[in-house]
């Protein structure tokens, strides 16, 4: 079956930096966007980033200037700088067919989240 399996998470301290990464799998990714979420504690899931097949990527404001994302085919990376405490989330991988969408309800698939931590 379609995997999206993410790494990467971690415990960090306010201003560190993590490499968020995750791998799909059980199908072709192509003409898919993907992207990542998160979600903190008694909080909606929100959108942070994403990168189409083709185009030019786009980033939630809260994070712009300082998560980048990537991609080599099915996989897709998060390079996080300048860490805050209001970063700590699950973050989760997440794909579409088709051009960047940034509501959680138009993904096809979902990884299972990976889990970071900024302290202060």
């Amino acid at each position: 079956q379609v995997q999206l399996v993410e790494s990467g998470g971690g415990l960090v301290q306010t201003g560190g930096s993590l490499r968020l990464s995750c791998e799909g799998s059980g199908r072709t990714f192509n003409s898919y966007s993907m992207a990542w979420f998160r979600q903190a504690p008694g909080k909606e899931r929100e959108f942070v980033a994403a990168v189409p097949w083709t185009g030019t990527s786009r980033y939630a404001d809260f994070v712009k200037g300082r998560f980048t994302i990537s991609r080599a085919y099915a996989k897709v990376y998060l390079q996080m700088n300048s860490l805050k405490p209001e970063d700590t989330a699950v973050y989760y991988c997440a794909a579409n067919y088709g051009r960047i969408e940034v509501m959680e309800g138009r993904m096809d698939y979902w990884g299972q989240g990976t889990q970071v931590s900024v302290s202060s």
